[in-house]
């Protein structure tokens, strides 16, 4: 159209343009008034232009506006047909996305099963919880270094109370989560991280690990850790599994041990809550659970020191760990050589302020056996009593056989002193009874 009308008036700069309040209007030069043709009907005066209309442009304009609010009326026809006919198919459909979403996450799981050589768990109805080198599938995955696979064992009766030692760094709470993950998989329907795996159904995982604060409610970390802690003691069954790292450690050191102690006997004896549980911790203390509750193991994450250096092993095995490592770590961490070495200093100072203690002790020992009636059993001779005293004290500390063990680091430090190379058998002899008296 605006080619035509350049050509029928001869006007060459004439437009043809639209505006939201005009619509289609045709525009002339003042210039060029004059040619206008005299079917046009003036709209506007501009200062430099006067605006026209036509009959033809003002029926392309009806047409092509119509036109919009047709295309909209048309697509809202065709919204609604297809909304109808889907209403009408709507089951079909939901079956066909649900089984869709259902293949997508089996392939995915068999996908991940076959790369990364997971095995079929067997799962039964009993109590045991059984996996053969077991995994933790994201660090496998993400780590440079080759993954090392544990073992473990579980029931709710012998072997319910699994306590864990070991140094920082060790591992102890990487096994605690592959046998949440194993056991989340297997119950999910999904082949797990192991050589082989045999599982129970359980209702819940209950779990205890990392630190977090909340201060926007005013409560510490530990105060959620305890706030954790006592909705799993509250709500664990015997069908649970319970994951507790490092309970009481936000606290003084024999608050948070007392606190550990009771809540791992409080597991392992509650008649309604006795729930299977891994328990790792540093504070070697609790292993006499080990030696005081039918249901409770200890088990060790080890590591061994070369050349000064510490190598974790990263295997789990049973026994009480012997050291945790923590000042080896601390170094490994960048901390000051100066600090490490007053931090060195201060750890011998301690464990030989236990010397001191456990002599306090002997004698405390000796007033409860006069007034508890055990002196007539002994035959009423002192010597008597500072033997039974004696025998207390060397059982009290034997049972925490650990490097802060203050008998065990005397016996290291008299064997250290003894010459070996100029040692007579009889002499080697009598030293080892002497040993033997003192750890028995």
């Amino acid at each position: 159209m605006e080619a035509r009308e350049r050509a029928r008036s001869g006007i060459a700069s004439l437009r043809i343009r639209f505006n939201n309040v005009f619509g289609y209007f045709i525009e002339v030069s003042k210039a060029n008034s004059a040619r206008v043709p005299v079917d046009y009907e003036r709209r506007q005066t501009l200062a430099n232009a006067e605006r026209y209309t036509t009959p033809e442009l003002k029926a392309w304009e009806t047409k092509v506006l119509g036109a919009e609010d047709r295309i909209s009326q048309l697509e809202t026809e065709i919204f609604n047909e297809i909304c109808l006919k889907i209403s009408a198919e709507t089951r079909r459909i939901q079956a066909t996305a649900r089984a869709l979403a259902a293949l997508d996450a089996l392939a995915s799981l068999a996908e991940t099963a076959s790369r990364h050589r997971y095995v079929r768990p067997i799962m039964h109805d009993a109590d045991e919880i059984e996996i053969a080198q077991g995994r933790h599938p994201v660090i496998e995955a993400v780590s440079q270094e080759p993954f090392i696979p544990n073992d473990l064992y579980m029931n709710s009766s012998t072997d319910r109370l699994l306590i864990i030692t070991g140094p920082n760094m060790g591992g102890k709470s990487t096994i605690l989560r592959q046998t949440a993950i194993i056991a989340i998989l297997a119950q999910a329907g999904s082949f797990v991280p192991a050589e082989r795996a045999r599982l129970p159904l359980v209702d819940r995982i209950w779990t205890r690990v990392g630190a977090s604060d909340d201060l926007a409610r005013g409560r510490s970390t530990f105060m959620v850790e305890m706030t954790e802690t006592a909705q799993i003691l509250h709500n664990a069954t015997e069908r649970s599994l319970v994951l507790l790292d490092e309970i009481g450690r936000g606290t003084a050191t024999f608050d948070g041990l007392s606190i550990a102690w009771a809540v791992a006997e409080y597991l392992h004896d509650s008649a309604e809550h006795a729930a299977k549980t891994l328990f790792a911790t540093h504070y070697h203390e609790l292993t006499e659970l080990a030696e005081r509750l039918p249901g409770a193991r200890n088990y060790q994450i080890t590591a061994t020191e070369r050349e000064g250096e510490v190598v974790f092993l990263h295997r789990m095995e049973r026994g009480r760990a012997s050291k945790s490592y923590g000042i080896d770590v601390a170094r490994l961490a960048g901390l000051p050589p100066a600090v490490i070495e007053r931090a060195r200093d201060v750890l011998a100072r301690l464990e030989r302020y236990e010397l001191d203690v456990f002599a306090e002790d002997e004698k405390q020992q000796e007033v409860q056996l006069k007034s508890s009636g055990e002196f007539d059993e002994l035959g009423n001779n002192e010597a008597g009593l500072k033997q039974a005293a004696r025998r207390a004290r060397q059982k009290r500390v034997a049972m925490q056989a650990t490097l802060f063990d203050a008998v065990n680091q005397t016996l290291l430090d008299e064997l250290r002193a003894v010459d070996v190379e100029t040692l007579k058998s009889e002499d080697a002899l009598e030293i080892l009874q002497g040993i033997r008296k003192r750890i028995v």
